[in-house]
């Protein structure tokens, strides 16, 4: 109470019209506190997150799919069997969610070579293995664009020479790089609106992907990717992720 009406007092006493009466800030001092190992824990607080602790890390370890072989994002040129897997997952389980929301359905999926940041190791995968393959807050959003922004998004990714996962999506390249063959959902690119699912990353501009703020319309699914990899991880008890001709160069 004393602590109250004296922060009172001294908000009146900082606007009060009396000059002689005004407060100043003349100084403000500090000293850095190093966190280190010579902080012991507080047994209570510890003992009281304990439970929590536990809880989560016996929910991350939980068993929830079996990968045949390791796959990692360099094993392959343009596309690779993880980068495949992540972006199948994301139109798997976001376009349901999608077509109930608004009646139409993903055309096609872009996510990014740098937004793997983990192999996915043979053997049992957890949830854990979720975090660790996307450790980012990245959620999924559909974004409708038009062929102008359709052909920017081909053309960008046909001289980033990176495996960006892509999935509905086929491109053919030819020996200097130029696009022979581009089909959405196996059907030529026509002069319609297309949605496309990515990242909050990607539509802000990461990875120089520009061409996602000229858009019609943003749809914000208020779903993470990791959570999409985890719920396509429980539909599949082996996954069998593969590489394939989803984006292919003719040399």
């Amino acid at each position: 109470m004393r602590i109250t009406i004296l922060l009172v007092l001294l908000y009146f006493l900082s606007f009060t019209g009396c000059k002689q009466n005004q407060l100043h800030l003349n100084k403000i001092e500090g000293k850095r506190i190093e966190v280190n190992n010579s902080i012991t824990e507080n047994a209570e607080i510890e003992a009281y997150i304990k439970p929590f602790r536990e809880h989560i890390q016996n929910d991350l370890d939980s068993i929830i799919a079996y990968a045949p072989q390791t796959y990692t994002k360099s094993d392959g040129e343009f596309n690779t069997a993880i980068g495949n897997f992540m972006a199948d997952a994301v139109y798997q389980e976001a376009n349901p969610i999608f077509n109930k929301r608004t009646g139409h359905d993903i055309d096609m999926v872009l996510l990014n070579h740098g937004g793997i940041r983990s192999i996915l190791s043979k053997g049992n995968i957890s949830k854990r293995t979720a975090f660790e393959l996307m450790p980012f807050e990245n959620s999924i959003v559909v974004v409708a664009l038009k062929k102008a922004q359709i052909d920017s998004m081909l053309l960008y990714l046909s001289k980033s020479k990176k495996a960006h996962p892509i999935s509905q999506l086929k491109l053919t390249l030819n020996r200097n790089f130029e696009i022979v063959d581009a089909k959405i959902k196996n059907e030529a690119i026509t002069n319609r609106t297309y949605y496309v699912a990515t990242n909050d990353y990607l539509y802000n501009g990461g990875d120089n992907m520009r061409f996602f703020k000229t858009n019609d319309s943003l749809y914000i699914l208020n779903y993470k990717i990791r959570n999409a990899l985890i719920d396509n991880f429980l539909k599949n008890d082996t996954i069998q992720p593969s590489q394939d001709d989803r984006f292919t160069q003719i040399k």
